[in-house]
Protein backbone atom coordinates (compact mmCIF):
# COMPACT_ATOMS: atom_id res chain seq x y z
CA UNK A 1 0.00 0.00 0.00
CA UNK A 2 2.79 2.42 0.93
CA UNK A 3 4.59 1.59 -2.32
CA UNK A 4 1.53 2.64 -4.26
CA UNK A 5 1.25 5.90 -2.31
CA UNK A 6 4.93 6.71 -2.87
CA UNK A 7 4.68 6.01 -6.61
CA UNK A 8 1.53 8.16 -6.86
CA UNK A 9 3.39 10.98 -5.14
CA UNK A 10 6.37 10.69 -7.48
CA UNK A 11 4.15 10.74 -10.55
CA UNK A 12 2.25 13.72 -9.20
CA UNK A 13 5.55 15.46 -8.49
CA UNK A 14 6.63 14.78 -12.07
CA UNK A 15 3.36 16.24 -13.25
CA UNK A 16 3.58 19.42 -11.19
CA UNK A 17 7.30 20.20 -10.98
CA UNK A 18 8.21 20.57 -14.64
CA UNK A 19 11.02 23.18 -14.48
CA UNK A 20 14.69 23.04 -13.51
CA UNK A 21 14.24 26.45 -11.91
CA UNK A 22 11.83 29.38 -11.92
CA UNK A 23 13.34 30.93 -15.10
CA UNK A 24 14.46 34.02 -13.17
CA UNK A 25 18.09 35.19 -13.20
CA UNK A 26 20.25 37.73 -11.46
CA UNK A 27 22.79 39.73 -13.47
CA UNK A 28 25.86 37.59 -14.06
CA UNK A 29 24.16 34.36 -12.99
CA UNK A 30 25.11 31.26 -14.95
CA UNK A 31 22.81 30.22 -17.81
CA UNK A 32 23.21 26.59 -18.85
CA UNK A 33 23.29 25.54 -22.49
CA UNK A 34 22.30 21.88 -22.76
CA UNK A 35 23.23 19.74 -25.76
CA UNK A 36 20.44 17.27 -26.45
CA UNK A 37 20.52 14.86 -29.38
CA UNK A 38 21.73 14.64 -32.96
CA UNK A 39 20.23 12.73 -35.86
CA UNK A 40 19.08 12.77 -39.52
CA UNK A 41 16.66 15.53 -40.44
CA UNK A 42 14.20 13.23 -42.23
CA UNK A 43 14.13 10.67 -39.38
CA UNK A 44 13.03 12.72 -36.42
CA UNK A 45 12.82 9.72 -34.10
CA UNK A 46 16.27 8.36 -34.96
CA UNK A 47 18.35 10.33 -32.48
CA UNK A 48 21.72 9.80 -30.82
CA UNK A 49 23.63 11.50 -28.04
CA UNK A 50 25.17 14.76 -29.17
CA UNK A 51 28.68 13.80 -28.11
CA UNK A 52 28.49 10.55 -30.07
CA UNK A 53 29.88 12.72 -32.88
CA UNK A 54 33.46 14.04 -32.53
CA UNK A 55 32.46 17.30 -30.85
CA UNK A 56 34.29 18.54 -27.77
CA UNK A 57 32.99 20.21 -24.61
CA UNK A 58 33.76 23.65 -23.28
CA UNK A 59 36.10 24.33 -20.34
CA UNK A 60 33.38 24.73 -17.71
CA UNK A 61 32.99 21.93 -15.18
CA UNK A 62 30.27 19.42 -16.09
CA UNK A 63 26.78 19.55 -14.64
CA UNK A 64 24.80 16.31 -14.53
CA UNK A 65 21.24 16.47 -15.79
CA UNK A 66 18.49 14.42 -14.21
CA UNK A 67 15.30 13.48 -16.02
CA UNK A 68 12.63 15.67 -14.51
CA UNK A 69 9.63 13.68 -15.70
CA UNK A 70 8.97 10.11 -16.69
CA UNK A 71 7.76 11.34 -20.07
CA UNK A 72 11.05 13.14 -20.71
CA UNK A 73 12.93 9.96 -19.93
CA UNK A 74 10.79 7.79 -22.20
CA UNK A 75 11.04 10.27 -25.09
CA UNK A 76 14.81 9.91 -25.10
CA UNK A 77 15.81 13.39 -23.96
CA UNK A 78 19.57 13.15 -23.34
CA UNK A 79 20.75 16.54 -22.09
CA UNK A 80 24.51 16.97 -21.63
CA UNK A 81 26.25 20.12 -20.40
CA UNK A 82 27.92 22.00 -23.25
CA UNK A 83 30.68 23.38 -21.04
CA UNK A 84 30.19 26.91 -22.43
CA UNK A 85 30.47 29.86 -20.06
CA UNK A 86 27.25 31.88 -20.46
CA UNK A 87 26.22 34.47 -17.87
CA UNK A 88 23.00 36.46 -17.75
CA UNK A 89 23.26 39.80 -19.64
CA UNK A 90 27.00 39.41 -20.25
CA UNK A 91 28.17 39.37 -23.84
CA UNK A 92 30.92 36.96 -24.81
CA UNK A 93 33.28 37.84 -27.64
CA UNK A 94 34.15 35.22 -30.21
CA UNK A 95 36.66 32.76 -28.77
CA UNK A 96 37.82 29.20 -29.28
CA UNK A 97 36.68 26.94 -26.45
CA UNK A 98 38.18 23.61 -27.58
CA UNK A 99 40.13 21.89 -30.35
CA UNK A 100 39.23 18.45 -31.68
CA UNK A 101 41.65 16.52 -33.91
CA UNK A 102 39.90 14.18 -36.35
CA UNK A 103 40.97 10.56 -36.45
CA UNK A 104 40.02 8.18 -39.25
CA UNK A 105 36.97 7.04 -37.26
CA UNK A 106 35.96 10.63 -36.51
CA UNK A 107 36.27 11.53 -40.17
CA UNK A 108 33.93 8.70 -41.19
CA UNK A 109 31.38 9.67 -38.53
CA UNK A 110 31.24 13.30 -39.65
CA UNK A 111 31.07 12.42 -43.35
CA UNK A 112 28.21 10.02 -42.67
CA UNK A 113 26.42 12.65 -40.57
CA UNK A 114 26.76 15.33 -43.24
CA UNK A 115 25.64 12.94 -46.00
CA UNK A 116 22.45 12.14 -44.06
CA UNK A 117 21.72 15.78 -43.19
CA UNK A 118 22.34 15.40 -39.45
CA UNK A 119 21.35 18.25 -37.20
CA UNK A 120 21.33 18.68 -33.46
CA UNK A 121 19.15 20.18 -30.78
CA UNK A 122 20.10 22.32 -27.81
CA UNK A 123 18.18 23.80 -24.89
CA UNK A 124 18.75 27.09 -23.12
CA UNK A 125 16.33 27.95 -20.32
CA UNK A 126 14.01 25.23 -21.67
CA UNK A 127 13.89 26.94 -25.09
CA UNK A 128 14.87 24.59 -27.95
CA UNK A 129 17.48 25.57 -30.55
CA UNK A 130 18.46 23.66 -33.68
CA UNK A 131 21.53 23.76 -35.89
CA UNK A 132 22.88 21.76 -38.82
CA UNK A 133 26.11 19.76 -38.46
CA UNK A 134 27.59 20.66 -41.83
CA UNK A 135 27.04 20.59 -45.56
CA UNK A 136 28.38 18.92 -48.67
CA UNK A 137 29.94 20.98 -51.44
CA UNK A 138 30.89 19.67 -54.85
CA UNK A 139 33.89 17.61 -53.76
CA UNK A 140 34.27 18.12 -50.03
CA UNK A 141 32.44 17.97 -46.75
CA UNK A 142 32.48 20.91 -44.38
CA UNK A 143 31.38 21.29 -40.77
CA UNK A 144 30.24 24.47 -39.01
CA UNK A 145 32.60 25.19 -36.11
CA UNK A 146 31.38 28.57 -34.83
CA UNK A 147 28.11 29.23 -32.99
CA UNK A 148 26.75 32.73 -32.64
CA UNK A 149 24.19 32.62 -29.84
CA UNK A 150 21.76 35.54 -29.58
CA UNK A 151 19.68 35.75 -26.40
CA UNK A 152 16.85 38.19 -25.73
CA UNK A 153 15.69 39.05 -22.22
CA UNK A 154 12.82 40.95 -20.64
CA UNK A 155 13.59 42.02 -17.09
CA UNK A 156 15.12 39.06 -15.31
CA UNK A 157 13.80 36.41 -17.70
CA UNK A 158 14.93 34.97 -21.02
CA UNK A 159 12.29 35.32 -23.73
CA UNK A 160 14.10 34.29 -26.92
CA UNK A 161 17.22 32.48 -28.08
CA UNK A 162 18.61 31.73 -31.53
CA UNK A 163 21.84 30.33 -32.91
CA UNK A 164 23.66 30.99 -36.16
CA UNK A 165 26.36 28.60 -37.37
CA UNK A 166 29.34 30.08 -39.17
CA UNK A 167 32.93 29.31 -40.22
CA UNK A 168 33.10 26.28 -42.47
CA UNK A 169 35.92 23.84 -41.85
CA UNK A 170 36.74 21.07 -44.28
CA UNK A 171 36.38 17.56 -42.87
CA UNK A 172 39.54 15.54 -43.48
CA UNK A 173 41.51 12.97 -41.55
CA UNK A 174 44.11 14.69 -39.37
CA UNK A 175 42.33 18.06 -39.43
CA UNK A 176 41.82 19.83 -36.11
CA UNK A 177 38.41 21.41 -35.55
CA UNK A 178 38.58 24.69 -33.64
CA UNK A 179 35.18 25.03 -31.98
CA UNK A 180 34.27 28.62 -31.07
CA UNK A 181 31.27 30.57 -29.86
CA UNK A 182 30.06 34.05 -29.01
CA UNK A 183 27.07 35.31 -27.04
CA UNK A 184 25.07 38.48 -27.60
CA UNK A 185 22.38 39.74 -25.20
CA UNK A 186 19.61 42.12 -26.30
CA UNK A 187 16.62 43.51 -24.46
CA UNK A 188 13.18 42.57 -25.81
CA UNK A 189 9.59 43.62 -25.25
CA UNK A 190 8.29 40.06 -25.67
CA UNK A 191 6.43 38.87 -22.58
CA UNK A 192 7.62 35.70 -20.86
CA UNK A 193 4.26 34.00 -21.38
CA UNK A 194 4.53 34.61 -25.13
CA UNK A 195 8.07 33.38 -25.64
CA UNK A 196 6.95 30.09 -27.25
CA UNK A 197 4.90 31.85 -29.92
CA UNK A 198 7.86 31.88 -32.33
CA UNK A 199 7.83 28.06 -32.39
CA UNK A 200 4.14 27.87 -33.29
CA UNK A 201 3.34 27.69 -36.98
CA UNK A 202 0.03 29.55 -37.04
CA UNK A 203 0.01 29.69 -40.85
CA UNK A 204 0.02 25.87 -40.88
CA UNK A 205 -2.33 24.93 -38.04
CA UNK A 206 -4.78 27.81 -38.53
CA UNK A 207 -4.89 27.52 -42.29
CA UNK A 208 -8.25 27.92 -44.04
CA UNK A 209 -8.24 24.18 -44.78
CA UNK A 210 -8.18 23.47 -41.05
CA UNK A 211 -11.13 25.75 -40.42
CA UNK A 212 -12.95 24.34 -43.43
CA UNK A 213 -12.45 20.76 -42.22
CA UNK A 214 -13.97 21.66 -38.84
CA UNK A 215 -16.92 23.33 -40.53
CA UNK A 216 -17.35 20.41 -42.92
CA UNK A 217 -17.31 17.88 -40.08
CA UNK A 218 -19.77 19.99 -38.09
CA UNK A 219 -22.17 20.11 -41.03
CA UNK A 220 -21.79 16.34 -41.39
CA UNK A 221 -22.86 15.95 -37.77
CA UNK A 222 -25.92 18.13 -38.26
CA UNK A 223 -26.88 16.20 -41.39
CA UNK A 224 -26.39 12.80 -39.76
CA UNK A 225 -28.24 13.72 -36.59
CA UNK A 226 -31.13 15.04 -38.64
CA UNK A 227 -31.08 12.02 -40.91
CA UNK A 228 -31.01 9.58 -38.00
CA UNK A 229 -33.81 11.43 -36.22
CA UNK A 230 -35.96 11.50 -39.35
CA UNK A 231 -35.40 7.86 -40.30
CA UNK A 232 -35.85 6.48 -36.83
CA UNK A 233 -38.83 8.63 -35.92
CA UNK A 234 -40.71 7.82 -39.12
CA UNK A 235 -39.72 4.15 -39.16
CA UNK A 236 -40.31 3.55 -35.48
CA UNK A 237 -43.66 5.33 -35.65
CA UNK A 238 -44.75 2.92 -38.39
CA UNK A 239 -43.41 -0.01 -36.39
CA UNK A 240 -45.25 1.10 -33.29
CA UNK A 241 -48.48 1.46 -35.24
CA UNK A 242 -48.08 -1.95 -36.90
CA UNK A 243 -47.22 -3.69 -33.64
CA UNK A 244 -50.07 -1.95 -31.84
CA UNK A 245 -52.44 -3.42 -34.40
CA UNK A 246 -50.84 -6.81 -33.81
CA UNK A 247 -51.73 -6.55 -30.13
CA UNK A 248 -55.44 -6.44 -31.06
CA UNK A 249 -55.21 -9.68 -33.08
CA UNK A 250 -55.67 -13.13 -31.62
CA UNK A 251 -52.91 -15.71 -31.72
CA UNK A 252 -54.04 -17.36 -34.98
CA UNK A 253 -54.31 -14.05 -36.87
CA UNK A 254 -50.95 -12.95 -35.53
CA UNK A 255 -49.34 -16.20 -36.67
CA UNK A 256 -50.83 -15.83 -40.12
CA UNK A 257 -49.73 -12.20 -40.37
CA UNK A 258 -46.41 -10.77 -41.43
CA UNK A 259 -43.61 -11.53 -39.05
CA UNK A 260 -40.58 -9.39 -39.68
CA UNK A 261 -38.65 -6.57 -38.14
CA UNK A 262 -36.83 -5.91 -34.90
CA UNK A 263 -39.77 -6.88 -32.67
CA UNK A 264 -39.60 -10.48 -33.82
CA UNK A 265 -36.22 -11.03 -32.18
CA UNK A 266 -37.14 -9.61 -28.77
CA UNK A 267 -36.42 -12.99 -27.21
CA UNK A 268 -32.84 -13.10 -28.51
CA UNK A 269 -31.65 -9.51 -28.76
CA UNK A 270 -30.55 -9.45 -25.12
CA UNK A 271 -28.75 -12.77 -25.33
CA UNK A 272 -25.18 -12.48 -23.91
CA UNK A 273 -22.52 -11.92 -26.51
CA UNK A 274 -19.91 -14.50 -27.40
CA UNK A 275 -16.55 -14.28 -25.60
CA UNK A 276 -18.06 -12.15 -22.85
CA UNK A 277 -14.80 -11.79 -20.88
CA UNK A 278 -12.85 -10.35 -23.80
CA UNK A 279 -15.80 -8.23 -24.93
CA UNK A 280 -16.36 -6.67 -21.50
CA UNK A 281 -12.62 -6.04 -21.23
CA UNK A 282 -12.63 -4.14 -24.51
CA UNK A 283 -15.61 -2.05 -23.42
CA UNK A 284 -14.01 -1.23 -20.07
CA UNK A 285 -10.73 -0.30 -21.75
CA UNK A 286 -12.58 1.84 -24.27
CA UNK A 287 -14.40 3.76 -21.53
CA UNK A 288 -11.10 4.42 -19.79
CA UNK A 289 -9.40 5.56 -23.00
CA UNK A 290 -12.33 7.84 -23.89
CA UNK A 291 -12.34 9.54 -20.49
CA UNK A 292 -8.55 9.78 -20.36
CA UNK A 293 -8.40 11.30 -23.87
CA UNK A 294 -11.01 13.91 -22.96
CA UNK A 295 -9.22 14.87 -19.73
CA UNK A 296 -5.82 15.11 -21.46
CA UNK A 297 -7.22 17.34 -24.20
CA UNK A 298 -8.88 19.62 -21.65
CA UNK A 299 -5.65 19.86 -19.64
CA UNK A 300 -3.70 20.63 -22.82
CA UNK A 301 -6.17 23.41 -23.66
CA UNK A 302 -5.97 25.03 -20.23
CA UNK A 303 -2.39 24.31 -19.10
CA UNK A 304 -0.31 24.62 -22.32
CA UNK A 305 1.38 21.28 -21.71
CA UNK A 306 3.23 21.48 -25.02
CA UNK A 307 5.64 24.07 -23.58
CA UNK A 308 7.45 21.56 -21.33
CA UNK A 309 9.55 18.59 -22.41
CA UNK A 310 7.69 15.30 -21.95
CA UNK A 311 4.78 16.89 -20.07
CA UNK A 312 2.14 15.57 -22.49
CA UNK A 313 3.36 11.99 -22.07
CA UNK A 314 3.74 12.33 -18.29
CA UNK A 315 0.21 13.72 -18.06
CA UNK A 316 -1.13 10.90 -20.25
CA UNK A 317 0.43 8.25 -17.99
CA UNK A 318 -0.90 9.95 -14.86
CA UNK A 319 -4.43 10.40 -16.24
CA UNK A 320 -4.60 6.86 -17.62
CA UNK A 321 -3.59 5.43 -14.24
CA UNK A 322 -6.06 7.68 -12.41
CA UNK A 323 -8.97 6.63 -14.64
CA UNK A 324 -8.41 2.90 -14.05
CA UNK A 325 -11.52 2.59 -11.79
CA UNK A 326 -13.63 3.52 -14.83
CA UNK A 327 -12.21 0.52 -16.65
CA UNK A 328 -12.89 -1.79 -13.73
CA UNK A 329 -16.40 -0.46 -13.09
CA UNK A 330 -17.73 -0.63 -16.66
CA UNK A 331 -15.93 -3.85 -17.57
CA UNK A 332 -16.85 -5.59 -14.32
CA UNK A 333 -20.50 -4.50 -14.47
CA UNK A 334 -20.90 -5.58 -18.10
CA UNK A 335 -19.17 -8.91 -17.49
CA UNK A 336 -21.53 -9.63 -14.60
CA UNK A 337 -24.56 -8.63 -16.71
CA UNK A 338 -23.41 -11.04 -19.41
CA UNK A 339 -23.39 -13.86 -16.90
CA UNK A 340 -19.67 -13.97 -16.21
CA UNK A 341 -18.46 -15.42 -12.94
CA UNK A 342 -14.66 -15.13 -13.13
CA UNK A 343 -14.54 -11.46 -12.24
CA UNK A 344 -10.97 -11.58 -10.88
CA UNK A 345 -9.69 -12.90 -14.21
CA UNK A 346 -11.70 -10.23 -16.01
CA UNK A 347 -10.15 -7.53 -13.81
CA UNK A 348 -6.64 -8.81 -14.47
CA UNK A 349 -7.21 -8.91 -18.21
CA UNK A 350 -8.85 -5.48 -18.15
CA UNK A 351 -5.98 -3.91 -16.23
CA UNK A 352 -3.30 -5.47 -18.43
CA UNK A 353 -4.83 -5.48 -21.93
CA UNK A 354 -3.88 -2.04 -23.23
CA UNK A 355 -0.79 -1.51 -21.02
CA UNK A 356 0.37 -4.96 -22.15
CA UNK A 357 0.07 -4.01 -25.82
CA UNK A 358 1.88 -0.71 -25.22
CA UNK A 359 4.67 -2.28 -23.18
CA UNK A 360 5.24 -5.19 -25.56
CA UNK A 361 5.37 -2.82 -28.53
CA UNK A 362 7.74 -0.51 -26.67
CA UNK A 363 9.94 -3.46 -25.74
CA UNK A 364 10.19 -4.47 -29.39
CA UNK A 365 11.07 -0.91 -30.44
CA UNK A 366 13.51 -0.64 -27.56
CA UNK A 367 15.33 -3.76 -28.70
CA UNK A 368 15.95 -2.18 -32.11
CA UNK A 369 16.86 1.19 -30.54
CA UNK A 370 19.49 -0.47 -28.36
CA UNK A 371 20.99 -2.23 -31.38
CA UNK A 372 21.23 1.18 -33.09
CA UNK A 373 22.68 2.80 -29.91
CA UNK A 374 19.89 5.36 -30.22
CA UNK A 375 18.95 7.87 -27.55
CA UNK A 376 15.36 6.62 -27.98
CA UNK A 377 16.25 3.46 -26.05
CA UNK A 378 14.21 3.51 -22.83
CA UNK A 379 16.39 3.11 -19.71
CA UNK A 380 15.85 0.08 -17.51
CA UNK A 381 14.84 2.29 -14.57
CA UNK A 382 12.01 3.76 -16.64
CA UNK A 383 10.79 0.26 -17.48
CA UNK A 384 10.75 -0.54 -13.77
CA UNK A 385 8.79 2.66 -13.10
CA UNK A 386 6.20 1.77 -15.75
CA UNK A 387 5.88 -1.78 -14.43
CA UNK A 388 5.42 -0.41 -10.90
CA UNK A 389 2.66 1.90 -12.07
CA UNK A 390 0.86 -1.02 -13.73
CA UNK A 391 1.23 -3.33 -10.72
CA UNK A 392 0.70 -0.93 -7.81
CA UNK A 393 -1.70 1.67 -9.26
CA UNK A 394 -3.54 0.52 -12.38
CA UNK A 395 -4.23 -3.05 -11.24
CA UNK A 396 -5.54 -2.24 -7.72
CA UNK A 397 -7.69 0.65 -8.98
CA UNK A 398 -9.13 -1.53 -11.74
CA UNK A 399 -10.03 -4.29 -9.27
CA UNK A 400 -11.64 -1.77 -6.90
CA UNK A 401 -13.72 -0.45 -9.79
CA UNK A 402 -14.68 -4.01 -10.77
CA UNK A 403 -15.93 -4.76 -7.26
CA UNK A 404 -18.12 -1.67 -7.29
CA UNK A 405 -19.30 -2.36 -10.82
CA UNK A 406 -20.44 -5.94 -10.28
CA UNK A 407 -22.14 -5.09 -6.98
CA UNK A 408 -23.81 -1.83 -8.02
CA UNK A 409 -24.65 -2.40 -11.70
CA UNK A 410 -23.92 -6.08 -12.25
CA UNK A 411 -27.50 -7.34 -12.26
CA UNK A 412 -28.89 -7.75 -15.81
CA UNK A 413 -32.22 -5.98 -16.34
CA UNK A 414 -33.37 -6.70 -19.91
CA UNK A 415 -36.85 -5.44 -20.78
CA UNK A 416 -37.64 -8.76 -22.51
CA UNK A 417 -37.29 -12.40 -21.57
CA UNK A 418 -34.53 -14.36 -23.30
CA UNK A 419 -35.63 -17.47 -25.18
CA UNK A 420 -33.94 -20.69 -24.07
CA UNK A 421 -33.29 -21.73 -27.68
CA UNK A 422 -31.61 -19.22 -30.02
CA UNK A 423 -33.68 -18.11 -32.98
CA UNK A 424 -32.48 -19.03 -36.45
CA UNK A 425 -31.14 -16.02 -38.32
CA UNK A 426 -32.77 -15.67 -41.78
CA UNK A 427 -30.78 -15.13 -44.94
CA UNK A 428 -30.33 -11.54 -46.04
CA UNK A 429 -28.52 -9.45 -48.62
CA UNK A 430 -24.73 -9.25 -48.44
CA UNK A 431 -24.67 -5.60 -47.39
CA UNK A 432 -26.73 -6.42 -44.31
CA UNK A 433 -24.27 -9.01 -43.04
CA UNK A 434 -22.46 -8.14 -39.79
CA UNK A 435 -19.10 -8.57 -41.51
CA UNK A 436 -19.89 -5.88 -44.07
CA UNK A 437 -21.41 -3.54 -41.48
CA UNK A 438 -18.35 -4.05 -39.28
CA UNK A 439 -16.04 -2.98 -42.12
CA UNK A 440 -18.09 -0.11 -43.56
CA UNK A 441 -19.26 1.49 -40.33
CA UNK A 442 -15.99 3.35 -39.74
CA UNK A 443 -15.81 5.16 -43.07
CA UNK A 444 -17.81 8.24 -42.10
CA UNK A 445 -16.25 8.62 -38.62
CA UNK A 446 -12.84 8.45 -40.27
CA UNK A 447 -13.99 11.03 -42.83
CA UNK A 448 -14.83 13.42 -40.00
CA UNK A 449 -11.30 13.30 -38.54
CA UNK A 450 -8.84 12.51 -41.31
CA UNK A 451 -7.94 16.19 -41.93
CA UNK A 452 -7.12 16.56 -38.25
CA UNK A 453 -5.10 13.35 -38.47
CA UNK A 454 -2.89 15.06 -41.05
CA UNK A 455 -2.09 17.91 -38.65
CA UNK A 456 -1.50 15.51 -35.74
CA UNK A 457 0.77 13.26 -37.80
CA UNK A 458 2.71 16.26 -39.10
CA UNK A 459 3.27 17.59 -35.61
CA UNK A 460 4.50 14.24 -34.34
CA UNK A 461 6.49 12.98 -37.31
CA UNK A 462 7.75 16.33 -38.57
CA UNK A 463 9.12 19.43 -36.87
CA UNK A 464 5.89 21.08 -35.78
CA UNK A 465 4.55 21.77 -32.30
CA UNK A 466 0.85 20.88 -32.05
CA UNK A 467 -0.84 23.50 -29.92
CA UNK A 468 -4.39 23.90 -31.30
CA UNK A 469 -5.99 21.58 -28.77
CA UNK A 470 -9.22 23.55 -29.03
CA UNK A 471 -9.51 22.19 -32.57
CA UNK A 472 -8.77 18.72 -31.26
CA UNK A 473 -11.52 19.01 -28.66
CA UNK A 474 -14.08 19.99 -31.32
CA UNK A 475 -12.98 17.14 -33.57
CA UNK A 476 -13.20 14.72 -30.65
CA UNK A 477 -16.79 15.73 -29.93
CA UNK A 478 -17.68 15.61 -33.62
CA UNK A 479 -16.16 12.14 -33.90
CA UNK A 480 -18.25 10.91 -30.98
CA UNK A 481 -21.45 12.33 -32.50
CA UNK A 482 -20.79 10.85 -35.94
CA UNK A 483 -19.85 7.47 -34.45
CA UNK A 484 -23.04 7.35 -32.38
CA UNK A 485 -25.30 8.25 -35.30
CA UNK A 486 -23.73 5.89 -37.82
CA UNK A 487 -23.59 2.93 -35.44
CA UNK A 488 -27.23 3.34 -34.38
CA UNK A 489 -28.39 3.41 -38.00
CA UNK A 490 -26.30 0.34 -38.89
CA UNK A 491 -27.57 -1.66 -35.92
CA UNK A 492 -31.17 -0.66 -36.53
CA UNK A 493 -31.05 -2.07 -40.04
CA UNK A 494 -29.31 -5.18 -38.71
CA UNK A 495 -32.10 -5.74 -36.17
CA UNK A 496 -34.73 -5.06 -38.80
CA UNK A 497 -33.27 -7.92 -40.83
CA UNK A 498 -33.95 -10.11 -37.75
CA UNK A 499 -30.28 -10.52 -36.86
CA UNK A 500 -29.74 -10.18 -33.12
CA UNK A 501 -25.91 -10.28 -33.18
CA UNK A 502 -25.64 -6.59 -32.43
CA UNK A 503 -23.07 -6.46 -29.59
CA UNK A 504 -19.93 -7.36 -31.51
CA UNK A 505 -21.30 -5.80 -34.69
CA UNK A 506 -21.84 -2.41 -33.04
CA UNK A 507 -18.37 -2.51 -31.52
CA UNK A 508 -16.56 -3.59 -34.69
CA UNK A 509 -18.56 -1.20 -36.87
CA UNK A 510 -17.28 1.80 -34.96
CA UNK A 511 -13.88 0.27 -34.17
CA UNK A 512 -13.12 -0.09 -37.89
CA UNK A 513 -12.34 3.66 -37.76
CA UNK A 514 -8.99 2.67 -36.26
CA UNK A 515 -8.33 0.39 -39.24
CA UNK A 516 -8.89 3.25 -41.68
CA UNK A 517 -6.60 5.48 -39.62
CA UNK A 518 -3.86 2.88 -39.92
CA UNK A 519 -4.39 2.75 -43.69
CA UNK A 520 -4.06 6.53 -43.73
CA UNK A 521 -0.85 6.20 -41.68
CA UNK A 522 0.57 3.95 -44.41
CA UNK A 523 -0.39 6.52 -47.05
CA UNK A 524 1.17 9.30 -44.97
CA UNK A 525 4.43 7.38 -44.57
CA UNK A 526 4.74 6.65 -48.29
CA UNK A 527 3.68 9.98 -49.76
CA UNK A 528 4.15 12.64 -47.04
CA UNK A 529 7.46 11.75 -45.41
CA UNK A 530 11.01 11.02 -46.43
CA UNK A 531 11.71 8.55 -43.65
CA UNK A 532 14.08 5.68 -44.30
CA UNK A 533 15.88 2.91 -42.46
CA UNK A 534 14.73 -0.06 -40.37
CA UNK A 535 14.68 1.76 -37.04
CA UNK A 536 12.57 4.71 -38.19
CA UNK A 537 10.18 2.46 -40.17
CA UNK A 538 9.61 0.11 -37.24
CA UNK A 539 9.24 3.03 -34.85
CA UNK A 540 6.65 4.66 -37.10
CA UNK A 541 4.45 1.66 -37.84
CA UNK A 542 4.62 0.24 -34.31
CA UNK A 543 3.51 3.53 -32.77
CA UNK A 544 0.83 3.99 -35.40
CA UNK A 545 -0.45 0.49 -34.60
CA UNK A 546 -0.83 1.36 -30.91
CA UNK A 547 -2.47 4.70 -31.77
CA UNK A 548 -4.90 3.12 -34.25
CA UNK A 549 -5.73 0.31 -31.83
CA UNK A 550 -6.51 2.75 -29.02
CA UNK A 551 -8.56 4.88 -31.42
CA UNK A 552 -10.51 1.84 -32.60
CA UNK A 553 -11.24 0.56 -29.08
CA UNK A 554 -12.39 4.03 -28.05
CA UNK A 555 -14.74 4.45 -31.02
CA UNK A 556 -16.01 0.86 -30.74
CA UNK A 557 -16.93 1.42 -27.10
CA UNK A 558 -18.81 4.64 -27.88
CA UNK A 559 -20.70 2.88 -30.68
CA UNK A 560 -21.63 -0.09 -28.49
CA UNK A 561 -22.82 2.02 -25.56
CA UNK A 562 -24.94 4.21 -27.85
CA UNK A 563 -26.56 1.15 -29.45
CA UNK A 564 -27.13 -0.44 -26.05
CA UNK A 565 -29.04 2.61 -24.84
CA UNK A 566 -30.99 2.78 -28.12
CA UNK A 567 -31.96 -0.92 -28.06
CA UNK A 568 -32.99 -0.89 -24.41
CA UNK A 569 -35.08 2.18 -25.12
CA UNK A 570 -37.04 0.86 -28.10
CA UNK A 571 -37.73 -2.57 -26.57
CA UNK A 572 -38.78 -1.02 -23.27
CA UNK A 573 -41.19 1.35 -25.05
CA UNK A 574 -43.06 -1.20 -27.16
CA UNK A 575 -45.34 -3.59 -25.32
CA UNK A 576 -44.22 -7.15 -26.04
CA UNK A 577 -46.23 -10.18 -24.97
Amino acid sequence: MWNAIIICFLIFADFVLADEHDHKYEDGEEVVLWMNTVGPYHNQQETYKYFSLPFCKGPRQGISHYHETLGENILGVELAFSGLDIQFKKNVASNVYCRQPLTKKDHKLLVYAIKNHYWYQMYLDDLPIWAIVGEKNEKEYTVWTHRKIEIAYNGNRIVDVSVTTEKKTMVAEGTTLEMSYEVTWTESSVEFKDRYDKYLDASFFKHKIHWFSIFNSFMMVIFLVGLVAMILMRTLRKDYQRYSKDDDLDDIERDLGDEYGWKQIHGDVFRPSAHSLFFSTLIGTGCQLSCAALVIILLAVTEKLWTERGSILSTAIFVYAATSPINGYTGGALYSQLGGRRWIRQSLVGASLFPGVVCSTSFFINFIAISYHSAKAIPFTSMIAIASICLFIILPLTMVGAVFGRNVSGTPKPPCRINPVPRQIPEKKWFMEPSFIGCAGGILPFGSVFIEMYFIFTSFWAYKIYYVYGFMLLVYLILMAVTICITIVCIYFLLNSEDYRWQWTSFLSAASTGFYIYLYAIYYFVFKTKMYGLFQTVFYFANMFVFSLAFGIMCGTIGYLACRIFIYKIYATVKID
